[in-house]
């Protein structure tokens, strides 16, 4: 799955059918390559982000968490968002690879797949870091 085919899925409880906000974005654990939280636009209670923990599965139609007590847990152990879309991308020497259009993940586990830049694919087990300068990955072996 593509982040952009998450953004806008309505978030819901698997226990009661109850929407608990819309995906804004998803939070990358760049130290392991996956997704760590889902950002929530029109949260119904306190939570701006659902921890990956949470997440039961990740559809065409919706994201569903496993109840409204899993969803409303572990957001305090989200880490700090930065946007990968859209975000420069670095070698660890410093060579510029175009700018992220896209991330390929997968909707069970989180792994980040592949990032898809303007210059071509990434995979993403060479994800080595993201902030808010850039996205780092490891350059291709020679």
């Amino acid at each position: 799955m593509l982040f952009s085919q998450a953004f806008g899925l309505p978030v819901v409880t698997a226990d009661d059918a109850t929407t608990v906000g819309k995906v804004a974005d998803l939070t990358v654990d760049a130290d392991n390559a996956t997704v760590a939280a889902v950002r929530l636009s029109g949260a119904t209670d306190r939570a701006e982000a659902l921890a990956w923990t949470a997440v039961d599965t990740v559809g065409s139609d919706a994201v569903i968490v496993r109840s409204r007590v899993t969803a409303e847990q572990g957001h305090d152990r989200v880490p700090a968002h930065h946007r990968i879309l859209g975000s420069r991308v670095l070698t660890e020497h410093g060579v510029e690879h175009g700018t992220v259009r896209d991330v390929a993940f997968d909707p069970v586990s989180g792994r980040i797949l592949t990032l898809y830049t303007a210059l071509g694919e990434i995979t993403g087990t060479r994800l080595m870091g993201l902030g808010s300068y850039a996205a780092v990955v490891r350059a291709e072996p020679a």
